[in-house]
């Protein structure tokens, strides 16, 4: 088991923007070295079975982008973070 705010990423802040592929699974692997990443959930987003195994090892701020105030509070989390991850989608 790992401690929090161990391994070769410790002290890096990340900003995940949830979605689908491979940006939860590297979300995840970040996670796994010791970056403090944040997951910024859909309000509506739900998982099938409601686990997600993807999302271990990392906090979640559930936001809707649609609202001004919502990409306020993703514009103000990623201004604090050294990278922001999300999957592009047309």
């Amino acid at each position: 088991m790992r401690v929090m705010g161990s391994g070769p990423l410790s002290g890096v802040h990340i900003v995940e923007i949830a979605g689908l592929g491979p940006v939860p699974f590297a979300a995840m692997l970040l996670a796994d070295l010791g970056a403090d990443v944040i997951r910024v959930d859909r309000p509506d987003a739900d998982s099938p079975t409601g686990v997600d195994l993807l999302t271990r090892g990392r906090r979640s701020a559930i936001v809707d982008l649609k609202q001004p105030a919502g990409a306020e509070v993703v514009l103000r989390l990623v201004e604090r973070a050294d990278a922001l991850i999300e999957g592009f989608r047309p």
